[in-house]
């Protein structure tokens, strides 16, 4: 499945879909925003409101791109479009300059100008602010205002993906921020203004009466939170939500059956693995026995017995074939327990041994089912394991916090569709990164400074088979994008994790 393909709700709507949203969001008033409110039904629950706080999208990051702007946004057809900036460029190699929409303004009369840019970039560098996104921004060496509406950002090598990076952060207000919680309040210039947060429970949140850009088509969106598969779906069948993601692949039938509702899935970027802590025994300094792990687990056996065949196996590799710097020429380990136990006894580790395993609960689709089926396969090579579910904040602050167990179940995907983006979390450096690898690390920042397309082509080559022999996790596969929907509601899916009311409209309300 190529995840380029872009498929629709609707069979009626067909080839339609995309020229219809289109058109909507080109054509809609504010008088057409009272047409109808919005549920949606997330697997996790949002972390903070403070989007440089976070790296997660499908929560945290997907609600901030309704309260506030981006210089830049990537829209349902996964290419990049205008946001607060009118239009970017390459002025060197080192500098990328941005032309602001002018007249923007926070909703306390803050200005949404050069020199706010300016502040949210710096804040986010800054030691004291323990930004989560710091890492995306390390290269940028200075910003400079050049006017109210012209800001320069300059960086200390070439950063050629400096504008994707930047569709996925988010402008606060400066006076506003230094004076408010903005974990759990939030004051931004995007299309919806903050109603209400309930922790743990739903975000809602109200159109702008006067929203600069294109008005939402939706009055209302309430975001729940509803990391129960089943009461997940319930809600769609019963009416009590309007779009819900993350749906087992067995539920897509009767979800197509139900009367008002449909379910589909789309291949994702999203690569699944274990993730190996290479910092403690018995994986530090052994590649060898994380590279037996590989041999040990069926992953065709869980695509097709979880999955009803949809996803693919990863190729050795933390990337699928969206990613500018996947490797085609790598191929998956293939499912042999005999060349595991094989490595196990060369690796020192004959009899086996134990093994903490950390699954998230309410984040990756059927996760729990993966990590009993994978821990199974890994008991038939002499390998203990116990396995502790945690709920998903509490996954990521030992995740963030050098706290993770010896593997934990776990996926990436990064909105830049370039393999710096994923392979960053590898790279000494990283807060999620559980491997000492000097060298890979050298050769992942010589590959994203470079402004020449083939060298980073090369570079990333040798970084993967680096990867592919090192085994810092095991691989195991693109997970698919899973959905249900109203029929009420047209979508034009996507696989990246985004799931914007923007992105949305009233079914028919194009005709």
């Amino acid at each position: 499945m190529k995840m380029h393909t872009m498929k629709t709700m609707k069979a009626t709507a067909g080839k339609a879909m995309f020229g219809l949203l289109v058109s909507t969001a080109l054509t809609l008033t504010a008088s057409a925003a009272s047409a109808r409110d919005l549920t949606v039904g997330l697997p996790g629950t949002v972390v903070t409101l403070d989007p440089h706080m976070s790296a997660t999208v499908f929560t945290d990051l997907n609600i901030a791109s309704h309260l506030y702007s981006a210089l830049v946004t990537r829209g349902p057809d996964l290419e990049l479009a205008p946001d607060a900036a009118e239009e970017w460029t390459a002025t060197a190699d080192t500098t990328w300059r941005f032309q602001l929409h002018p007249g923007v303004t926070f909703p306390n009369g803050e200005a949404l100008d050069a020199e706010a840019v300016k502040w949210n970039i710096e804040r986010v560098l800054a030691d004291e602010t323990s930004a989560r996104i710091k890492p995306w921004f390390e290269l940028v060496d200075e910003v400079n205002v050049i006017d109210k509406t012209t800001v320069d950002i300059v960086t200390s090598a070439p950063y050629p993906a400096l504008p994707d990076q930047l569709s996925m952060f988010f402008l606060l207000p400066p006076e506003w921020s230094a004076e408010n919680d903005t974990n759990r309040m939030a004051l931004g210039t995007g299309p919806y203004d903050l109603v209400e947060f309930q922790e743990g429970n739903f975000i809602t949140l109200s159109a702008k009466e006067d929203y600069w850009g294109t008005a939402p088509e939706f009055e209302e969106v309430t975001f729940r939170f509803i990391p129960e598969e089943s009461t997940r779906i319930s809600a769609l069948l019963a009416g009590e939500v309007d779009f819900v993601t993350s749906i087992p692949t067995s539920e897509i039938e009767r979800t197509n059956q139900n009367e008002g509702t449909s379910g589909d899935a789309v291949a994702s970027t999203r690569t699944m693995f274990l993730r190996f802590n290479s910092k403690v025994e018995p994986f530090q300094g052994n590649a060898m026995l994380r590279r037996a792990m590989n041999y040990a687990v069926d992953k065709n056996l869980i695509i097709d017995s979880l999955w009803d065949g949809y996803g693919e196996v990863a190729r050795c590799q933390p990337l699928s074939e969206d990613y500018f710097g996947y490797n085609p020429d790598l191929e998956a380990h293939p499912y042999d327990p005999e060349q595991a136990r094989s490595l196990m006894v060369e690796a020192g580790y004959p009899d086996g041994f134990d093994l903490e395993l950390d699954v998230p609960i309410g984040r990756y689709l059927q996760g729990s089912e993966i990590g009993q089926i994978v821990a199974a396969q890994l008991t038939e090579i002499g390998v203990n394991v116990q396995i502790t579910e945690t709920e998903w904040s509490r996954w990521l602050d030992k995740l963030y916090n050098d706290g993770m167990s010896q593997a934990t179940y776990y996926g990436l995907a990064w909105p830049t569709l370039d393999a710096g983006g994923v392979m960053a979390f590898f790279e000494d450096g990283n807060t999620q990164n559980y491997q000492d690898d000097p060298e890979f690390t050298s050769i992942l920042q010589e590959a994203n400074s470079s402004v020449d397309a083939d060298e980073r082509l090369a570079l990333y080559k040798t970084a993967t088979e680096r990867m592919c022999e090192s085994a810092p996790i095991l691989f195991l596969f693109q997970q698919p994008y899973t959905y249900g929907i109203s029929d009420e509601i047209e979508w034009s899916a996507r696989g990246d994790d985004w799931a914007r009311a923007m992105d949305m409209s009233v079914a028919g309300s194009a005709d």
